[in-house]
């Protein structure tokens, strides 16, 4: 099962979708970390998530990009935290701003390398469509490469919840899919 997990900045999102893969029967349950540490902040952070992963039964993987290198076990889950992370990774180098369908493209075909691999996974997104901010360009193509990413995403998963102040909603489910509709839980 592939489940596609959204929602703003301290939503919640991260504490549902590491619910999701706790349930998950495999093995190894992998917690693919995305964010890039710049300073002593940063390193601090990285380390009590680590902590916090470990005594969870996660083995870490830390790859802000190019995670179409990850080789995974056919029975394993995992959990990629974030794809807004990935994605400005992916797309702000330190050679230049990468071309935005490029970059869309780069990240979907890794992520799609992950569900061919094994049929679990929680994907972990933001929700950062809502604030009506004018943007200059390079942001502008981030956050338009970030919504067709995550409609893609949606798309290809079986479940879409949504975290709102803590609450998960679902947008998409197996169920609906079989019945040929769509519903939203509350």
């Amino acid at each position: 099962m592939i489940v596609f997990v959204i929602g703003g900045s301290g939503s919640g999102k991260s504490a549902y979708a590491e619910k999701r893969l706790l349930a998950m029967e495999a093995e190894k349950k992998h917690y693919i970390a995305t964010m890039r540490v710049f300073d002593e902040e940063g390193k601090k952070r990285v380390e009590k998530h680590r902590t916090m992963r470990r005594e969870k039964g996660f083995l870490t993987i830390e790859k802000p990009i190019d995670l179409g290198e990850i080789a995974l076990d056919a029975g394993d889950a995992w959990m990629l935290e974030c794809v807004s992370n990935l994605l400005a990774n992916e797309m702000f180098t330190e050679e230049g701003i990468r071309d935005e369908k490029e970059t869309v493209d780069k990240i979907l075909k890794d992520i799609g390398s992950l569900i061919e691999q094994t049929a679990d996974g929680v994907i972990v997104s933001n929700n950062i469509f809502e604030d009506g901010e004018n943007y200059d360009d390079a942001m502008a193509s981030y956050i338009k490469a970030l919504g067709g990413i995550n409609q893609a995403l949606a798309a290809m998963a079986d479940e879409v919840i949504e975290v709102v102040v803590g609450i998960p909603v679902t947008l998409k489910s197996q169920q609906e899919e079989s019945e040929g509709g769509q519903i939203c839980e509350k």
